[in-house]
């Protein structure tokens, strides 16, 4: 098969591969979560088999400490973070009322003077930014709640992903094997290389930064209701949850805690500044312990590349392209450096195809030339 018809193939199947994410994306949400528990505990059930145990048995245990820890989130957490939620959303509008007040009266003037306008107006323009940044949250609230409502549907998280997740998990090796029985002969070694690439990249990415961002939520979330802090849990949570993406996580909920404590313990400086201090070590203890020791090495994703990655899939496939965004990306990086390097020894960026065409009497000619 030539050149051109490998890349006429492959584009033909990536395309066909689009369309079928297009079609079926509103039913792929609990086969593409079961595929993905699979892909994580994997590695635990291979280290189960080493001890002796057998695969069958080996995948039945993860999967059932795995629901029985599924089961006590929905019990324990889910009530207080869905009624945080609920609460947080309904007191929004009140809660930036107070923080646009408590603005105004400690600094409207001092900021009316350095700019050189009139206070009402400052207050005018501050309530318009206010109502318009509170109807972008809650449009955006109502948005990640009705994809989340798929997410949280009863059949999909305790009957079909489980059942999903098992018949992957038990078969993941013959699969894997399978597949490379399906590859091309000819680049059997090179496609092998790429595969073990992006598991690698995904594996260290993803396994690792989701343990990173879990690790953050618990201690943001625990620090935080320690401290006392309204909606504490809701705020932590989601801050660990969303520092996959670097510095917004922290950044996001540090602005929300803050505005939060600052309507609440005012004017009450301590407390404040306790709620500063858990997310500056936070950042201290993802930076130096968290990142090293769980990310490690493994290939990352640029914050844009992310950021562009799940806003793409989301938009295209909804749900459950921001599933799938974050690997993607990772495979994708991986093939897009295996381009450049094959472009970088390619006589296209070399230029020995135009050296190749100089035979030996041009160069005879050229050096009688020199003469």
């Amino acid at each position: 098969m030539t050149l051109r018809r490998q890349i006429q193939f492959w584009l033909i199947s990536l395309f066909a591969f689009c369309a079928f994410l297009y079609v079926f994306s509103g039913v792929l949400l609990p086969f593409v979560a079961g595929a993905a528990v699979a892909y994580l505990l994997d590695p635990v059930c291979d280290r189960l088999e080493k001890l002796g145990m057998g695969r069958l048995w080996a995948t039945f245990t993860i999967l059932l400490a795995f629901v029985f820890l599924l089961i006590l989130f929905f019990i324990l957490l889910l009530p207080v973070l869905g009624n945080q939620l609920a609460s947080f959303l309904e007191r929004f509008p009140e809660l930036v009322r107070q923080l646009q007040g408590l603005v105004n009266e400690q600094m409207g003037q001092r900021l009316a003077e350095a700019a050189g306008i009139n206070l009402v107006d400052l207050q005018a323009s501050m309530a318009e930014m206010v109502g318009q940044g509170a109807a972008f949250v809650g449009k955006l609230a109502q948005s990640v709640w009705s994809g989340g409502q798929a997410l949280l549907s009863i059949l999909s998280l305790f009957v079909i992903t489980p059942v999903v997740a098992f018949y992957l998990l038990l078969d993941w090796d013959h699969m894997i094997a399978k597949i490379d029985g399906w590859l091309p002969r000819d680049h059997l070694e090179e496609i092998r290389g790429l595969a073990r690439e992006m598991d690698g990249a995904v594996a260290g990415f993803v396994r690792g930064q989701l343990s990173v961002c879990l690790l953050l939520g618990a201690f943001y979330a625990i620090a935080l209701a320690v401290a006392g802090l309204n909606f504490g849990l809701l705020i932590g949570m989601g801050a660990g949850l969303v520092s996959f993406i670097p510095f917004v996580g922290a950044g996001l909920g540090f602005i929300v805690s803050m505005g939060v404590g600052v309507v609440q313990f005012w004017p009450e400086w301590p407390m404040i500044l306790v709620i500063g201090a858990i997310f500056a070590v936070g950042q201290f203890l993802e930076g130096n312990i968290l990142q090293p020791k769980l990310v490690g090495n493994s290939t990352g994703l640029h914050p844009v590349t992310l950021m562009f990655a799940l806003f793409a899939f989301g938009y295209l496939f909804g749900f459950v392209g921001m599933l799938i965004a974050v690997p993607a990306a990772a495979m994708i990086g991986v093939l897009a450096r295996f381009a450049l390097k094959q472009y970088l020894a390619s006589p296209v960026y070399t230029g020995s195809r135009r050296l190749s065409k100089i035979g030996p009497e041009d160069t005879a000619s050229q050096e009688g030339a020199n003469e």
